[in-house]
């Protein structure tokens, strides 16, 4: 499992004065309000940015950091992942995980049969759906509801399912 958690992308400056344009990674943006700090992946080294203001656009996230007050000083950032540690990473629920800790996750079936692996998770909206890699049926899609994922097992990095029928 990895330290740092992404929490966004720097997509584009906004304005003159060091804000830049976020898209979100996370499922909800409003969780910005709450960060005192960002990490900064540049590539070469990461930085620890504080973050002074949080205004919203659309869909992204406009963010002000205390290091930087010219688009100049920001602009070679673009692109650039900003991170949370996992102490600074919002508390999960029950039954919630975060998607980096599942991805490469082996998957199982409720009969003991080894199905694949996870290697992605989209948000839909209504349900997430687990993009499981198999050889049998090459990329199956499996709705993350009850009945279809039975056990998720983060430290052992096993997830159990229900194949309803239809899915593959």
């Amino acid at each position: 499992m990895d330290d740092l958690l992404q929490v966004g992308i720097i997509s584009s400056m906004h304005g003159i004065k060091g804000e830049v344009k976020v898209f979100p990674t996370t499922d909800d943006p409003n969780r910005f309000k709450k960060l005192k700090s960002v990490l900064l992946d540049t590539g070469r080294e990461t930085l620890d940015l504080q973050v002074e203001q949080v205004k919203f656009f659309k869909q992204f996230v406009i963010l002000k950091f205390k290091e930087f007050d010219s688009i100049n000083e920001v602009e070679k950032y673009k692109g650039k992942g900003l991170f949370v540690t996992r102490e600074n990473a919002v508390k999960l629920k029950p039954n919630e995980y975060f998607i980096a800790d599942m991805i490469g996750m082996e998957v199982f079936t409720d009969e003991g049969r080894k199905f694949g692996i996870l290697t992605d998770v989209l948000e839909t909206g209504a349900n997430d759906v687990y993009v499981v890699e198999t050889e049998e049926h090459k990329e199956v899609l499996l709705p993350a509801i009850k009945e279809c994922i039975l056990n998720v097992d983060i430290a052992g990095r096993k997830m159990e399912i229900h194949l309803m029928e239809g899915l593959v």
